[in-house]
């Protein structure tokens, strides 16, 4: 262990050596990346209902030892994901001390591997060498990943503690392995395919789009060994297929101790497939939006006009590039690996019966980039004869990655206030405590896309005593309500709102009513007959 360590540190040093330009350049554009997501994430964060549940959550694990066996549902199909990411966030909670900030931390600290990650599969897939001074640059996977480290999409997923956040980093890893193991004949990659896929799975179920790619990698790899060779592929897919099962089982045990909740979930969700998903014509009419929408939110800086002109050039280009490769019968180029990764994707996705939410996309975030930095390989080495028209491209290139970089620093995000959403919530909670000096009480959240447990996590984290209130269950039922109101106060109606935390308490009345932390904080007890 101790040698192959020193190796390591050998091989860097001496790439550090020899590519010192390069370094330096990686070196700033993640510095770039970590000052974007972790600037003020206190502040940026996202904390509402979904975010609370899974503190509140992890922290029973910690601190109870409860084990996890589901995770969060899913938007889609009213299913549950595996409880991995929980999980996950456990070392990051305790790290904190319990602050909600750990599990957002480390997401970014994700976020920054992956830009690193996308620079590192570019630079691999698709070298796009200059020299410079008799220097060489990596031009295509610097570009790639300082837009990957800049974009606002790209951000905003990267400072909040949420499962899908994790998707971007794992889909790679499984893309990367499939590789590993097709290109090179690296079978000890398809362990690391197995626990990959199953960070994804638990990520989003969308990420069973990715699928497709592994399947024909795969059965590629399978195809074309023969003797020992396919016989150790055969040895390291049933292992992997082993640590991926285990890593799945907690969401089978709970089905099976729940009825197959999820399982008749999944089964209602395909047969009643006409209300989950498009037909042919209209999914195929929803193609090119999907694929513009892509280039768009992640490429383009969530500037329509940049997003449409990226999003036709990519495809005009990457048309070219695999029409030549598959008439030159290159079917080992990377560039066709990137190409059913997005074309997967973005058919898939098009099929979808609702809006396509940007964290809906994260299994294909570095994929664009990725073509980027290939249509960057492409057109070099097809001009590549005359010196005069290399550097031609060369400058166009650059004057293309420009205007895609002001174009995301214009839409960055940390133009935008900060919400202050984990400030508003334990400013609330400290209030609640004031109040309630002791005694028991319930709560209740009025909102338009929010609910209790945001709140929740601090005043259980604080040990005060807030229940459910159960109206099947009249123990649970407190002498006191607070309601949070973080709607206008014009249209807070905490005593006769229909909100089922209202109704179960009871007829009630306000007591007081306070302004805090940008909302409307009330305390009710039940009227006086």
């Amino acid at each position: 262990m101790r040698i192959m360590i020193h190796d390591l540190r050998f091989k860097i040093g001496r790439w550090i050596g020899n590519n010192r330009a390069e370094f330096v350049l990686l070196l700033i554009i993640l510095l770039i990346g970590a000052f974007f997501r972790l600037y003020r994430i206190d502040e940026y964060m996202v904390f509402l209902g979904d975010e609370g549940r899974d503190v509140i959550i992890v922290r029973r694990l910690l601190v109870n030892f409860d084990p996890i066996l589901v995770g969060p549902g899913t938007s889609i199909g009213n299913m549950y994901l595996g409880p991995l990411y929980y999980y996950m966030m456990a070392p990051a909670l305790v790290l904190a001390n319990f602050s909600p900030v750990g599990p957002a931390i480390m997401i970014a600290l994700l976020g920054v591997a992956t830009i690193f990650f996308v620079w590192y599969a570019a630079r691999t897939l698709f070298p796009t060498i200059y020299s410079i001074q008799g220097r060489t640059l990596q031009v295509g996977a610097l570009a790639a990943a300082l837009l990957y480290a800049i974009s606002p999409t790209a951000i905003i997923f990267s400072r909040s503690s949420w499962n899908p956040n994790i998707m971007p980093f794992f889909a790679l890893l499984t893309t990367w392995s499939v590789w590993k193991v097709w290109k090179e004949q690296n079978f000890m990659w398809l362990i690391i395919l197995g626990i990959s896929f199953a960070f994804v799975l638990n990520s989003h179920y969308l990420g069973l789009l990715l699928l497709p790619v592994i399947f024909v990698y795969l059965l590629k790899s399978f195809v074309t060994t023969q003797g020992r060779d396919r016989v150790r592929f055969i040895k390291y897919f049933l292992i992997s297929l082993g640590i991926f099962a285990f890593l799945m089982s907690p969401l089978v045990i709970f089905d099976a101790r729940h009825e197959f909740r999820n399982f008749k979930a999944m089964q209602e969700f395909v047969i009643h497939r006409e209300s989950s998903f498009k037909g042919i014509g209209e999914a195929v009419s929803s193609i090119s939006m999907v694929y513009t929408n892509m280039f768009t939110r992640l490429i383009g800086g969530r500037n329509e006009i940049v997003g449409f002109v990226v999003a036709v050039v990519a495809f005009i280009l990457s048309t070219i590039m695999i029409y030549i490769n598959v008439v030159r019968r290159k079917f080992s180029s990377p560039i066709l690996l990137v190409f059913l990764w997005i074309v997967v994707g973005v058919v898939g996705l098009a099929f979808v019966e609702r809006e396509i939410y940007d964290h809906y996309m994260g299994f294909l975030f570095p994929a664009p980039f990725l073509l980027l930095a290939a249509l960057a390989k492409e057109t070099q080495y097809l001009i590549l004869k005359t010196k005069n028209i290399k550097y031609l491209v060369f400058s166009i290139q650059c004057l293309v990655l420009g205007l895609l970089v002001i174009a995301n620093i214009a839409s960055s995000p940390l133009k935008d206030n900060p919400s202050r959403q984990l400030q508003r919530s334990i400013a609330v909670a400290k209030k609640i405590i004031e109040e309630a000096s002791g005694e028991r009480f319930n709560l209740a959240v009025l909102a338009e896309s929010n609910y209790e447990d945001g709140y929740k996590y601090f005043l259980e984290y604080k040990g005060a005593d807030v229940k459910h209130a159960d109206i099947w269950d009249k123990s649970t039922i407190s002498d006191i309500l607070f309601v949070v109101c973080e709607k206008p106060k014009d249209e807070c109606k905490p005593s006769t709102d229909s909100k089922a935390e209202v109704a179960n308490f009871g007829m009630s009345e306000i007591d007081e009513e306070w302004e805090v932390g940008g909302v409307v904080l009330y305390k009710l007890v039940h009227t006086k007959i």
